[in-house]
Order: C-alpha cells, then structure tokens, then sequence
C-alpha cells in the first residue's frame, strides 16, 4: 500500500508528521509524493487559528476529491484540528475514514490498517502521556532540522488555544536529545532548529530550572553541528546565563526568535502575557548590549479585545524604535474555549487589518533600513538552490530562520550543490530579501 501525507501547520506540527511517517515506513508501507498514487492520505491538520482551520478543511476536502474521483481508499485526519473538533468532524465530514488526536500519532499505524480493512476508527489517548520524541523520517533537506525539546505549554495566554490542544509543557530529557542531534548529524543535518512551544521554559518542568543554556552545551560537545538556531524564546525567560551562551558559543546562530504580542501595558495583561512593557524593553536592551550583531526577531498581534488606537500607536513606535530585525504580525483570532474569545469590546474585523497592514508598512520601513546597512559586507550564507529561470543560487545567512525569513540570492561562476556554506558579498537589499555575489566556498 501506498500512502500520502499533508503536513500543514507549524514546524513543531511537522515533526509530528515526521515521526508518522517513520512509523509507517518501519510496518513496511510505501511513502509516495504523489497524492494521485496513494492508497490512503494522512492529512495532518493545524487548528490554531481561523485560517489554519479554514486551510485544513479545505485541504481534507481537495484529498476527498481523490477518494470520490481516483483510486484513493482512505482519509486519515490527525493533529490539532482533530483534537480540538473530535466529535464534529465525523459527522461533519463524512469523507474522513480515521481521526487521530494529539496524544495518539504513534497509533497511526493501526489507523492505516483500519481504514485499509474499510472500517471506520479514531483514538484520543491522553496528550498528557503520550509520547515525546520518536524516530523520523526528515522531509526537510537533509541539511536543516528541526528538533523538539518540549511538548505543550503553561503560559496560559487568554488568546491561545494550544494548552487545550497540546496540554501542558513537558520537556524531553536532555540525553535523549542530546542523542537525536547526533543522528541528525550523521544524516547530513547542518542547520539545527531547537523549537518547542517555548523553547526558553525548557527543563523547568522536569529539572526545577531552565535548561536551555545547559542543553545547548551538551549538543555542541556530542555534536559538530556548525548552525544551532533557538527558535521561540520568550522575553521573560532572557537570562543572562543564556544571552551569555548564545554570545559566546560560535555555533550559535546570533538569532533570537522573541514573540512579544504586544507592548502596551493593557493589552499585555489582557493577553496574561507573562511581564509588561518594561521587561520586554530590558530583554531586548540586555541582548542588543550583550550581542551587538545580534538579530532579533518578533511577532505581534493586532486587534486584541480592546486594543484602542492608543495602544495600537504605541506598538507602532516601539516597532520603529526597537528596530526589530525580522518580524511578523497577525489579526487577532477569536478560539472557542479561550477566555479572550469571551472579552468585550471585539474588534472589527476591517479595523484588525486595516492596523495589520498599517504595522507592516511601518516594519518594511525598518527593515530596508537594516538590510541596507548589509550592502558592501561579506557573510556566510547555507545554499539552498538554484534558480535556473534566474539566474541565480539562493539561500539563508545565521540571520535567516527557515519559512519564515528571507533569502539570499546570489550569482557564482559555477553550480554549488545545496547544503554547502559560501561566503557571500553583499551587492544589493531588496524589502525583506538581499543579493549578492559569490566570493568563496567552504
């Protein structure tokens, strides 16, 4: 038998994926590409918000299409959708054969031979004890991967729906870890991603501390690695001893991923973001003193219950006066079964983008700005490809995080295979994305 998979969602959602498919592949199934030659389809499904749900029916249904129009036998439906609408879904699509929460990926086998016998089957096992971790079979290139050091979360925030998805956070043991990184070295991983819901809580929850700084440690003394990239570190979680392990360790990527929602004072506690506007002006004044070089990337989210144009204003001027490097911004999403879902004073939704596209204006401002000052310097870019319609090889700095930063595009005099390192002189910025020419590779 044959079988297709989607992968939608989060890096984090991803892994998951990866994991499915390694389990697969061990009972002897034939993983294809191809949706058209599939036996059976596994869509794994992002709920987090509206879109992503909208994005994940509307892929169900595009796989349905197979299974009424080709030779497609089954759906399987898993992940965050899933455990968040278990009892709708059946009745509501009738199309999927199998449902798998949260807590049950690694049943994804039975699932299969379910649906292959022509029998309906679902299972929600506690998200609480399911398993963390697991073998996989990578589906990025072979030289980047992201790792996952803790499942769930605990901050609570009143918009946020993943504690009801995804439980509460428990963080891996470090040697277990420890020892993943290692496998992906010896596939050809270059570029490692550390991610969890939040990575900077990791070990509190099992060692009484945070431990990020330790396990950072650990993976760069059982590893060669050269990138490791922190992604989701939260701005009360900034300690020294971590600004001082990522300024002071080479293979560090001088990338720090600091989601801050916000800046005004009100909305942040509406948020029950954990801190004010003073700790998140200190984090960032802590790293940028620390690591000069450092980028620093963010997120926000407008049209929060009650956010006036005052509030709205002052995340504007703070977007300009921290002068993030990267960042990224969403309308505010109302989740059923989150508190923020039950605030006065929605927001409309013409309103919400219209301070979306306000926002981002003022973000495409700061980063020409930032990207300008790169033009005329040399820096080490991980290739990715080549653009044969262009021209040109494309890839990322240290300064560009996977999916979701910008690229470098550069010419050379000869084809270089993606996954190698090149040093890169800087010609050209362009909005979010930079160009330059080959200098050497290494």
């Amino acid at each position: 038998m044959k079988i297709g998979f989607v992968s939608l969602g989060c890096s984090k959602n991803l892994v998951d994926t990866e994991v499915m498919l390694k389990i697969l592949a061990d009972h002897g199934y034939e993983i294809t590409p191809d949706d058209t030659e599939a036996d059976i389809i596994v869509v794994n499904t992002c709920g987090f918000i509206q879109s992503a749900k909208e994005e994940a029916i509307e892929n169900i249904l595009d796989v349905a299409w197979l299974k009424k129009n080709r030779s497609l036998r089954g759906i399987i439906a898993t992940g965050c959708l899933v455990e968040r609408y278990r009892e709708e879904i059946f009745t509501e699509m009738p199309e999927v054969d199998a449902l798998l929460g949260t807590g049950s990926y690694h049943k994804i086998a039975e699932a299969v031979e379910a649906v292959a016998r022509g029998e309906k089957y679902s299972s929600f096992e506690d998200k609480e004890k399911a398993p963390l971790g697991g073998e996989r079979v990578l589906t990025t290139p072979d030289y980047t991967a992201y790792l996952k050091v803790a499942e769930g979360c605990d901050n609570r925030c009143t918009y946020c729906a993943i504690p009801l998805i995804r439980g509460g956070m428990r963080s891996r043991k470090m040697e277990d870890i420890v020892q993943e990184a290692k496998e992906l070295e010896s596939l050809g991983v270059k570029e490692l991603n550390l991610i969890a819901q939040d990575t900077s809580r990791y070990g509190l929850d099992i060692y009484g501390k945070y431990m990020l700084p330790e396990l950072i440690r650990q993976i760069t003394k059982e590893t060669g690695i050269p990138w490791i990239r922190l992604l989701y570190l939260y701005p009360d979680k900034i300690t020294d001893e971590l600004i001082a392990e990522i300024r002071d360790n080479d293979r560090v990527c001088k990338y720090i991923d600091l989601p801050i929602q916000h800046i005004s004072d009100k909305v942040l506690s509406a948020m029950n973001r954990h801190g004010d506007s003073a700790m998140i002006r200190d984090a960032v004044a802590r790293i940028r003193a620390a690591i000069p070089d450092a980028t620093l990337r963010t997120t926000a989210i407008v049209g929060f219950p009650g956010e006036t144009e005052e509030d709205f204003t002052e995340l504007c001027e703070f977007v300009k006066e921290a002068e993030f490097d990267r960042f990224g911004a969403f309308t505010y999403s109302p989740e059923e079964g989150t508190a923020a879902a039950e605030f006065a004073d929605q927001i409309d939704e013409q309103v919400k983008q219209d301070r979306y596209d306000t926002l981002m204006q003022v973000q495409l401002a700061v980063s020409e700005k930032k990207l300008a000052a790169a033009v005329g310097k040399k820096i080490e870019v991980l290739c990715e490809g080549y653009d044969a319609a262009a021209g040109v090889h494309f890839g990322r700095s240290r300064a560009d995080a996977p999916d979701v930063d910008g690229k470098v595009y550069f010419t050379a005099p000869k084809k270089i295979r993606a996954g190698r390192f090149v040093e890169i002189e800087v010609t050209e910025a362009m909005d979010y994305d930079l160009f330059g020419e080959w200098v050497s590779t290494r």
